[in-house]
């Protein structure tokens, strides 16, 4: 069985064809860009349809029926650099490091284009999200609920920008679980419910995470206080705000969650940071780059030359460093976890004695916190895509 295809990102920038493998965008300066397109005469599997849109028109486009026949449109003088797989057939200079720097760094400010894509991504994630929702409320499975979400982002599996983490209860303490489990839970063991989930518009990804509590219990009072701090830490978002700055920010904000709500015992937020404990509840980065990629590239890049800019300190999971600036996107995804083997760690620590362990005890079976929003640099400030796309959701 053959995976799936994937468009590579680099082609996806180019053009919005996303299921169609063999195919090449070849650039000249000066020169209209030249498609080649794979369109075999085939009856064991559908081929790709003609190329047709708002779209074509910006291509030289050239239709090929074997993979074999690209390399008769390939240029063959002046210098030629090939992006693309080890395996494919290609002329020059393959991946040359100096060009996927520039690309890579470069790749960090969106087009207007590529910012729609993403506000029409959010869109259909949110609609997903609602639909998951309703789906757990009324006691479906993790399985169930994954489907409900298919059919509400019309999706299938394989065109979803990243697997769906559809989690119940501990299962929402895996920070990427994605088993789906069949069986139902009756109300009564139906404590919370974790849904990382997006959508892809013309290659352009949206990633969404939601919280939920089953009852009206101190649970989902957390949800509620957690929701607030994330929101502030999205409205801190501004030009000239050093990205890592804003992923201790949410170590303070989950730090002041257990101190609010009484997960430690003489200590303080300030001091919760400072020793480190909330990396235990907080394992990994407030977020990262999306685009092309999930997890869009560039994020360490300090300048086009391929230098980078290290991780801060005792946080090695951080997926982004750079100064934020306009027209970049990126995900706030704050978390705050009961995870088996972090607990463990920190109960043998010397940290423990901070610990109400009767407290958290109790609330291993909720699993965890994650609310996750898609959020874009403007020249004064932020959007919200994904806040927006829940509202016109409504």
């Amino acid at each position: 069985m053959a995976y799936p295809f994937k468009a590579n990102p680099h082609f996806k920038a180019w053009v919005p064809v996303l299921d169609n493998p063999n195919c090449y965008v070849i650039y000249t300066p000066g020169q209209k860009p030249r498609l080649i397109y794979f369109q075999p005469v085939d009856y064991w599997y559908k081929p790709a349809e003609t190329p047709s849109g708002y779209w074509v028109d910006q291509f030289d486009i050239r239709i090929i029926a074997v993979p074999e026949d690209a390399t008769k449109h390939f240029p063959t003088n002046g210098r030629i650099a090939f992006i693309g797989e080890t395996e494919a057939q290609h002329p020059g200079d393959l991946n040359p490091a100096p060009l996927l720097n520039r690309l890579h760094f470069d790749r960090a400010w969106k087009t207007e284009y590529e910012i729609e894509c993403m506000r029409r991504a959010n869109r259909t994630g949110a609609r997903g999200h609602r639909a998951a929702e309703r789906a757990f409320r009324a006691g479906g499975s993790e399985y169930e609920i994954h489907l409900e979400y298919l059919r509400a982002a019309n999706s299938t599996e394989e065109e979803l920008p990243y697997a769906n983490i559809i989690g119940m209860n501990e299962n929402a303490a895996v920070l990427h679980y994605i088993q789906h489990e069949r069986n139902k839970l009756d109300d009564s063991r139906r404590f919370s419910f974790l849904i990382d989930a997006g959508a892809n518009v013309n290659g352009y990804a949206s990633d969404i995470t939601r919280t939920y509590s089953n009852r009206d219990d101190e649970f989902g009072q957390m949800i509620e206080a957690f929701d607030r701090g994330q929101q502030e830490i999205c409205a801190s978002v501004k030009p000239k705000v050093n990205y890592p700055e804003l992923h201790m920010q949410g170590h303070r904000m989950v730090a002041r969650i257990l101190e609010q709500f009484q997960f430690m015992r003489d200590i303080d937020a300030d001091g919760i940071v400072e020793k480190r404990i909330s990396s235990t509840f907080f394992p990994h980065g407030v977020g990262h780059y999306i685009g092309l990629q999930v997890h869009d590239v560039g994020g360490f890049m300090a300048d086009p030359k391929g230098n980078t800019i290290q991780k801060p300190d005792g946080h090695p999971y951080l997926r982004l460093t750079r100064t934020v600036e306009p027209s970049m996107v990126f995900t706030i995804e704050p978390g705050l976890y009961f995870i088996e083997p972090l607990l463990a760690d920190l109960k043998k620590s010397e940290n423990a004695k901070y610990v109400n362990w009767p407290k958290v005890d109790a609330f291993r079976k909720y699993g965890g916190i994650r609310i996750e929003d898609d959020v874009v640099v403007t020249a004064n400030g932020s959007e919200n895509l994904t806040r927006a796309a829940f509202a016109a959701e409504r």
